[in-house]
């Protein structure tokens, strides 16, 4: 019989819930979105938080960006602080489902989902879809539910790899194809392409959702992020944003998603991420009292987590670095 970890007390929330009262209203007919239109010949640049309604840190970036007054020398800037229902569900003693209402809302970004109102987050998904649809660069903040450490999700088009590699933190860099449950908003419709048809999209995981050092990764992604994307200019863009770059960035190629066939999955060591487990044949954890295993030496494991455990659900990614 597997040896059993018991499952981690959550661990204690201690980022602010930022008061979104004004920052909701938006200037747009979409509540929650905001929109600056330079006038000036540029990209559209969007950037999303609160997809998932406890990832707290982007909607403190966006905040501080409308604080700032910051708007865009060339092209336009659309702010969207996107799943406002499960926000307003959020607890800091209990903040597990504050992640969504009715279903994940970083799994319905495809057009057969969204043509079936059927959830909460499918018709706000709607709502924000034609903002998303005229945007070229995205930007979509998160956090994670166990680690700390920062990572950049690109997907894998090369492109996307590039511009990560370009704004020079953080220091790991994930491609990875999504998840089988669903489309994420980062490779909806022309972000999801092959080749460089001049979109970029990224998905910047913060660290611990109630880190309050999250908040500061996802200021300072936010600030590259758009003076590499040409929106504004460093100078416009307080210093203090910024924090160091990394002395060494890597990139990791997703190679498999391990995920639960049921609720009776189990991991075989607390992992954290980013462990790199020497042998291929290595016991992660059990599913349904079978083992699962690294296919390869030297195998990296990314964003382990139960915290929300059911059929389908990706558990563990596993990854190796890219030539």
């Amino acid at each position: 019989m597997p040896t059993t970890i018991p499952a981690p007390l959550p661990r204690p929330f201690l980022l602010a819930c930022p008061d979104l009262s004004a920052e909701r209203l938006g200037n747009t007919d979409t509540p929650g979105v905001w929109h600056f239109d330079s006038g000036v010949q540029g990209k559209h640049v969007m950037l999303s938080a609160l997809v998932h309604g406890n990832e707290l840190c982007g909607a403190w970036a966006l905040k501080e960006a409308l604080a700032a007054k910051l708007l865009p020398r060339r092209g336009s800037l659309t702010l969207a602080f996107c799943n406002l229902a499960a926000f307003d569900r959020f607890d800091s003693a209990n903040y597990a489902p504050a992640r969504f209402v009715d279903e994940d809302m970083n799994r319905v970004w495809s057009d057969d989902k969204l043509a079936l109102p059927i959830s909460q987050e499918r018709r706000r998904a709607a709502e924000i879809l034609p903002w998303l649809q005229q945007a070229d660069w995205l930007l979509d903040f998160h956090s994670m539910s166990n680690s700390d450490v920062p990572l950049q999700l690109t997907g894998m088009e090369q492109r996307n790899i590039d511009l990560a590699l370009a704004l020079g933190n953080p220091a790991t860099i994930i491609a990875d194809a999504g998840h089988a449950a669903g489309v994420r908003m980062r490779d909806y419709g022309r972000f999801g392409e092959s080749g460089d048809n001049g979109t970029r999209s990224l998905l910047i995981e913060c660290g611990f959702h109630g880190a309050p050092e999250a908040r500061g990764v996802a200021v300072d992604q936010m600030a590259r992020f758009l003076v590499e994307a040409g929106t504004v200019d460093r100078n416009d863009i307080p210093a203090d944003w910024f924090t160091p770059g990394a002395p060494i960035q890597r990139a990791l190629r997703v190679t498999h998603a391990v995920a639960a066939k049921s609720a009776d999955f189990r991991f075989a060591e607390p992992w954290k991420g980013l462990e790199t487990l020497p042998a291929a044949g290595t016991i992660i954890g059990w599913s349904e009292g079978e083992p699962v295993t690294t296919p390869y030496d030297n195998c990296v494991l990314i964003m382990p987590s139960t915290a929300n455990l059911r059929a389908g659900v990706t558990v563990v990614r596993l990854a190796q670095p890219i030539v």
